[in-house]
C-alpha cells in the first residue's frame, strides 16, 4: 500500500515527524540509510535537550525563560539566526517533554561533571540511544513501517512538489514527504571542497574527525540544492568540537570530547596559546573550539591542565599524557620545550587569582598577556600535569534548506505544499554559526514534530480528495 507520508532519515527529527504523522492518522514509511544496529544517526550520541521553562520542572531546576534562551542563542550565533524560527524552537522546547514521555523517553537530572546544565538542559535517561530506541518502539506500536539499509539516492520533483523517492532502481511514491537525512559532515570530499586549502598549503578538512554517523553524506541535500531548493547557511559552519586526537574517524560520540579547556590553557603545535579559554561557560562555548583548532597548524592543539583541575570536568574515554614536570610534558607531546615553558610562564605570571569557582563566571583572570583568559585563570603549577592532543570533531554541518514555520521546503521563495524538512537539513535557519549545548535536539524535536503534522495534513487532504474522485467515478 502506498504510504501517505514518507520520512527520509532515522534520527530524532525523522522519528518525531513519523510519530506525529502517525498520530494524525497517516500511513507512514520511514527510510533509514543505516543498518538496524546503527540506526538513529547522530541522535544516538546525544545526551540532552535544551528546554525553556518558567519555573522548576522535575529534572530542571530554577527557571530558564524564553528571553534568556533567546539571548544565549543570539550570543553564540553572533546574530546569524532567524528570530521567528528560533523563538518557535524555544517555545516548543517548553512543551515537548510530556509528548516525549508518552513515547517512552525518560529524563534524569544533569550529570555530574556536565557543568552549568542543571537549569537549562533535560538529560535523557540512558542517553540518545535510549531515546532513539524508545521512539522506534513507539513507531512500531503506531504502525509506522521502517526500512533499514535504505539510502535514498534522489527525490523526484514536479513543480516544487514531491513525487517519489528513489533507492537505486526502486521508486517509492507517497502523498507527502519529510526530509530529515542529516547534513554532509561525513562526506569527506564535500568538506574538502567547502574548506579548501589554507595559506600554509594544508587541506584542513583532511584532519577532521566525524563525531557521529558515517551515513550523513549529504546526498539529498546536494540534490535538492541542485534542483533549486532555497538554501541557508555557510558550508564551513558546523557544530565542531575539540576532541581527542586519538578518536575514531566516525562515531566517537560524546566520550571523545575534551572538556577541561576552560580549566587550563590550550596551545597549538608551536606551543603558543591562541584564544581565551575562559570566555564563557563551557556549554555555551565548547563548540567553538573545533573551528579554532581547525585554523591552527596541522589542525591540532593541546589542552594542558594541572592537578587542580582534576575532578572538575567529565573525563574523556582516553587518559591524557601525564608528567611530573612541564618540560617532560612538552617532550611527551612533541612540543618545543623552550617555547612551551615561555608560554606557561607568561600565563602563570599574568594570572590574577581571586575566588575560584568553576560553576560561576568567577574573578580569576589574567592581566598583561595575550590572549587574555577572562575567567578560571589559575597558574599551571601543581603536578601531575596532563595534556590532551585535540583535533576538530565535526558533529553536523549548518548548510541546509531554507524553511519557515510550516517546515516546508521552498523553491524560489515559494513553499512546497507536500515536501517538508527537519533536523540537521534545516538547522542552519536557527544556527548560522556557534552552538549552545542541547539546542540541536531542540531544533530537531520542534521541526520534526511540525514537519510530521504538516506532512500528514498535506497527505490526508490529498487522500480525501482521491477518495472523493474514486467515489464519484464508481457512482
Amino acid at each position: 500500500m502506498t504510504p501517505d507520508v514518507l520520512v527520509v532519515g532515522g534520527g530524532n527529527a525523522a522519528l518525531c515527524a513519523a510519530l506525529m504523522a502517525a498520530e494524525a492518522g497517516a500511513r507512514v514509511l520511514l527510510l533509514e540509510a543505516a543498518p538496524r544496529a546503527w540506526r538513529g544517526g547522530n541522535s544516538a550520541h546525544t545526551r540532552n535537550l535544551r528546554c525553556m521553562h518558567d519555573a522548576p520542572q522535575d529534572v530542571l531546576v530554577e527557571a530558564y525563560p524564553e528571553e534568556e534562551f533567546w539571548q544565549d542563542l543570539l550570543k553564540v550565533t553572533g546574530g546569524r539566526t532567524d528570530e521567528v524560527l528560533a523563538r518557535r524552537v524555544i517555545r516548543d522546547s517548553s512543551n515537548c517533554r510530556d509528548w516525549m514521555r508518552r513515547h517512552g523517553v525518560r529524563f534524569q537530572p544533569s550529570l555530574s561533571g556536565a557543568l552549568h546544565t542543571a537549569r537549562t538542559n533535560a538529560f535523557f535517561m540512558g542517553g540518545g540511544k535510549a531515546l532513539v530506541n524508545a521512539y522506534y518502539r513507539s513507531a512500531q506500536h503506531l504502525g509506522v513501517q521502517v526500512r533499514y539499509d535504505a539510502p535514498v539516492d534522489r527525490i523526484e520533483l514536479q513543480d516544487g512538489r514531491f513525487v517519489a523517492a528513489w533507492i537505486g532502481e526502486e521508486r517509492l511514491t507517497a502523498r507527502s514527504c519529510v526530509l530529515a537525512a542529516g547534513g554532509f559532515e561525513s562526506n569527506r570530499e564535500w568538506l574538502r571542497e567547502a574548506w579548501g586549502r589554507n595559506a600554509r598549503g594544508e587541506w584542513p578538512a583532511d584532519n577532521f574527525l566525524i563525531r557521529g554517523t558515517r551515513f550523513n553524506q549529504g546526498v539529498l541535500l546536494r540534490q535538492m540544492l541542485a534542483a533549486g531548493a532555497d538554501a541557508i547557511g555557510d558550508p564551513t559552519q558546523a557544530h565542531m568540537v575539540a576532541i581527542d586526537a586519538r578518536a575514531p574517524l566516525y562515531d566517537g560520540g560524546i566520550c571523545t570530547r575534551i572538556d577541561c579547556v576552560s580549566l587550563g590553557v590550550v596551545v597549538n603545535r608551536e606551543a603558543r596559546r591562541f584564544y581565551d579559554e575562559g570566555e564563557d561557560f563551557w556549554p555555551k562555548r565548547y563548540a567553538i573550539w573545533g573551528r579554532l583548532v581547525a585554523q591552527q597548524p596541522g589542525q591540532t592543539a593541546f589542552s594542558i591542565i594541572d592537578a587542580k583541575a582534576q575532578g572538575r570536568f567529565m573525563p574523556p574515554v582516553f587518559p591524557g599524557v601525564q608528567a611530573d614536570t612541564l618540560p617532560d610534558l612538552a617532550r611527551q607531546l612533541n612540543l618545543d620545550s623552550a617555547t612551551f615553558m615561555q608560554t606557561i610562564d607568561d600565563f602563570n605570571r599574568a594570572c590574577r587569582v581571586g575566588r575560584f569557582d568553576h560553576t560561576a563566571l568567577d574573578d580569576c583572570h589574567t592581566e598583561g598577556v595575550l590572549p587574555a583568559k577572562t575567567h578560571w585563570a589559575r597558574p599551571i603549577d601543581t603536578p601531575p600535569f596532563r595534556g590532551y592532543a585535540v583535533r576538530p570533531g565535526i558533529t553536523f554541518t549548518y548548510l541546509g534548506l531554507k524553511t519557515d514555520e510550516t517546515a516546508a521546503v521552498r523553491f524560489g521563495g515559494v513553499p512546497s505544499d507536500n515536501l517538508f524538512v527537519a533536523g540537521e537539513m534545516m538547522a542552519g535557519n536557527v544556527l548560522g554559526q556557534g552552538y549552545t549545548a542541547g539546542v540541536g535536539m531542540s531544533i530537531g524535536t520542534a521541526f520534526g514534530r511540525i514537519a510530521g503534522v504538516q506532512a500528514a495534513k498535506a497527505a490526508l487532504g490529498t487522500r480525501a480528495q482521491a477518495a472523493e474522485v474514486q467515489h464519484a467515478a464508481v457512482a
